[in-house]
This record gives C-alpha cells, structure tokens and sequence, in this order.
C-alpha cells in the first residue's frame, strides 16, 4: 500500500501518479485520459474512473475532458515511486548483471514490495546515485532532482560533439538495439548529415558512420560532450 501521510495508495495508484509525473518529464504536452490509456493500455473508462478516485483522495486535479495534474500530495507521492524504481533498477544492473533493457519490468514489480529502509538502504550502498542506468535522474531522499540540461538528439545540431546522457527505457527493443550499435549511456558522437526526406540521420561514433531513425533519434537525450 501507499505511503504518503494516512492516505492509503493502492498498487495501481501508485502506478498512475507515476506515469504521470515521468510524461511530464519527456513532453510539456498536457497528460489527458486519452494519452494515459494509450500508454497504460487499459480503457479510457477505467482509466477515467481510477483518475477521478485519485482526485476524491486528493492526489489530482482533473478538469473534465481536459488534463490530469498531480497535487503537492500527488507529487510526493509520484516522486517517492520514482526513486524506488529507478534505484532498483540501478541496483539490478550494477550488482545483479542485467541489462539495461531488463530492468524496467522488474523494478515495476519490486517497487511496490520494498519498504522505505530497504529503499534508503539501496541507495547507500550504490553511494546515493544521481541517474539510473538510462540516465533517469534519481530523486534526492527530499524528492530534489539533480538537474539534467539535456536536448533531444533528433533536435541536436549537425557537426557538434555529444554526449549520450539519457535514453528512454519505453522500448527494450529500441535499448537492445541502441546497445548493440554502440549507442549507449555516455556515447560520444556528433551528426553528420540529416535525411529529413528519409527520416534518418546519419551519426558518426569512434570514426564509425551510422544510420539511425529519428523516432529512434527522438528517445535519445544529450549534452555537449
């Protein structure tokens, strides 16, 4: 169950406050019912019946068919599932050989069945790390975030050196194949040319040349190098 003041959270509540929180961190775009059942892959009808017990327990704001937000409470809340997932999955990574394209669907399950001293005593001992295995920046036990001035690779000047500081974990598919191309956390490479016709750029890493799709491109999240 939750564990934000008296207010008892169930395990899907927790889920939606922190989906919720994490697309706000991806896109300024409102978070409507519509984007959440997209994502969660559930009904806009359930959906729309856990959003409006979420509000009753005062953890949203709902405007009808308009957006979701979090409350102050919703925040606290979301932010404290944030930092459970994204410890465990540095944890799983760092200590126990996953790969990152392994991670997420384990600590979905694992950061629910923690207690808060477990959680505390992760971070001790990964030495209280400030970004998980994707670059995911991991809340401060305060709920603080290390600030991260990252743009989007698909948007990223042609010819500038870049560094790869975080890479979206939606697709384990798209984290294999990152991987196996040598596109991973802390990559350097600069852009080359850009196919807007053909919808790729063309990428050069370690004097290798390759080809990526700008969907790929937009999952992708870098800093000057």
């Amino acid at each position: 169950m939750g564990r934000v003041g008296k207010k008892a959270l169930s395990t899907a509540g927790e889920d939606y406050l922190k989906v919720i929180w994490t697309a706000q961190e991806w896109t300024d775009k409102p978070v409507t019912v519509s984007a959440l059942s997209a994502h969660l892959g559930f009904s806009a009808s359930s959906v729309s019946e856990a959003v409006k017990k979420l509000a009753a327990q005062g953890f949203l704001t709902h405007a009808r068919y308009g957006s979701v937000a979090l409350t102050a409470e919703g925040e606290q809340a979301a932010v404290n599932m944030v930092r459970r997932h994204r410890l465990i999955e540095t944890f799983l990574v760092d200590y126990l050989g996953y790969g990152w394209d392994e991670v997420h669907d384990e600590a979905e399950n694992l950061e629910h069945a923690v207690s808060d001293k477990m959680v505390e005593a992760l971070a001790l001992r990964l030495g209280n790390p400030v970004r998980d295995p994707h670059g995911d920046p991991i809340p401060a036990r305060d709920g603080s975030l290390p600030p991260l001035e990252a743009a989007k690779l698909s948007q990223s000047e042609t010819g500038r050196r870049l560094r790869i500081a975080r890479v979206s974990d939606d697709s384990p598919e798209l984290l294999r194949y990152l991987g196996g191309i040598g596109l991973g956390l802390d990559a350097e490479l600069s852009i080359v040319d850009r196919q807007a016709y053909a919808g790729t750029l063309t990428l050069e890493r370690s004097g290798d040349r390759v080809e990526l799709g700008l969907p790929a491109a937009e999952a992708i999240w870098v800093v000057p190098a």
